[in-house]
């Protein structure tokens, strides 16, 4: 998410973070690829990472296993380890955080702080598989009980998490920005409850409303109508033992029903359609309405698997048009997508930065390259040129044979 120091849409698609030693960032960037080439693995190793963090310290017990995908394709087999690190910055401080970890246990864990512009090691782990023995390192910057937190963090759990949870108050910046941090995975639904929860205000439910009749959906009204769960909620033909787990999961439970207000062409009707009956397009601009509205307001990051799924592509211009400026987005929100829909690449939407590809190698391993690799001329079209195959990261089609009857 690092510029390069080209001028092209630099106004609008960059912004200054404003910390020593940091470039200019992007405020978006898009990753094409074709199916199975691992794009959903990108975004799924980031959801890890974020759940990781925020519930491995409290939602584990010792020797659980750790809920992590490995590599498979690998001659030495699953059991070695799998590494995430990333770069950030969180209340004006750049960080350096990472760990690695098999099924069975935390291997390694790092990080690193420059709240000066200098790096600064706070605490770094370390795991010998032959002694068995774990070595702690804690830097001279790193304070607080330090000894009682490392004896508190479990072999399956990280240290980041323990340390928070123990109060640890050089921590929470670090955990905060993966509080903060949305990922949308492709496959898991994308439920609109948040939206449905920002119409309960009438400001916030104005904002959504105006945010949905901007993509050119003539939609009057917003209307939220909330009950209490009950059982008759649930079919009939339910088993009686899962139809007792639900009744007891959603006992006091409010359901949400959304309805959205259309008026009749040519007439002063106004008519109450049920988001059920709403289109698939609809229903997902509305469900990413708060999320979205969120990001620009609170500056967050945002991971998205497929943002085109269901959506036009002008929607999607729409969307980053949102992101792309410096009025809605003065916060500087980032959002990192998968796509399919290569027509926004000769829209003037992207700099040629803001493009990355992934493919397979002969090991199955997925490699993540940019776009600026191959060097495009300004004005190149890219869209063009990646169906053609300039960029690689494309389908192969086989011949497949067909034997009539």
């Amino acid at each position: 998410m690092t510029a390069n120091t080209k001028p092209e849409l630099r106004d609008k698609n960059t912004f200054k973070p404003g910390v020593s030693g940091v470039p200019d960032l992007l405020r978006s960037a898009v990753v094409y690829g074709p199916n199975a080439g691992g794009k959903s693995n990108l975004v799924q190793a980031m959801q890890f990472m974020q759940e990781f963090v925020l519930f491995s310290a409290k939602e584990s017990q010792e020797g659980e296993r750790i809920d992590l995908q490995p590599f498979l394709f690998n001659e030495q087999g699953s059991g070695m380890p799998c590494e995430f690190e990333v770069l950030f910055i969180q209340d004006k401080v750049r960080y350096q955080y990472g760990f690695a970890a098999t099924r069975e246990r935390v291997t390694e864990e790092w990080l690193l702080a420059y709240p000066e512009g200098r790096p600064q090691r706070w605490f770094e782990r370390s795991f010998d598989p032959k002694t068995q023995k774990e070595a702690w390192t804690f830097g001279a910057k790193f304070t607080g009980p330090k000894k009682l937190w490392q004896e508190a963090t479990r072999n399956n759990a990280l240290f980041l998490s323990t340390g928070v949870q123990l109060n640890s108050d050089q921590l929470k910046p670090v955990f905060s920005w993966f509080q903060r941090l949305q990922v949308i995975e492709h496959g898991a639904l994308l439920h609109p409850g948040f939206s449905v929860k920002q119409c309960e205000d009438q400001k916030e439910r104005e904002k959504i409303l105006s945010f949905m009749n901007a993509a050119d959906l003539s939609i009057a009204d917003i209307k939220v109508e909330t009950r209490v769960f009950a059982e008759e909620d649930l079919p009939d033909d339910m088993p009686p033992d899962i139809r007792k787990e639900f009744r007891e999961e959603m006992s006091g439970k409010k359901l949400f029903r959304v309805k959205f207000l259309h008026p009749v062409q040519k007439t002063d009707t106004l008519v109450w359609l049920p988001i059920e009956e709403e289109s698939d397009g609809t229903r997902k601009l509305f469900a990413y309405a708060g999320p979205w509205l969120d990001l620009l307001s609170e500056g967050r990051v945002l991971f998205v698997d497929e943002l085109d799924n269901s959506l036009h592509s002008q929607i999607i211009r729409f969307l980053l048009g949102l992101l792309h400026s410096s009025e809605t987005n003065s916060k500087n929100g980032q959002v990192v997508f998968t796509s399919h829909d290569t027509s926004i690449l000769d829209q003037q939407l992207l700099r040629r930065d803001q493009v990355w590809f992934v493919e397979k190698d002969e090991q199955n391993a997925t490699n993540l390259y940019p776009l600026s690799d191959f060097s495009p001329r300004k004005g190149e079209a890219l869209q063009k040129g990646y169906l053609q195959g300039r960029y690689g990261a494309l389908p192969y089609i086989g011949k497949v044979g067909v034997h009539g009857v």
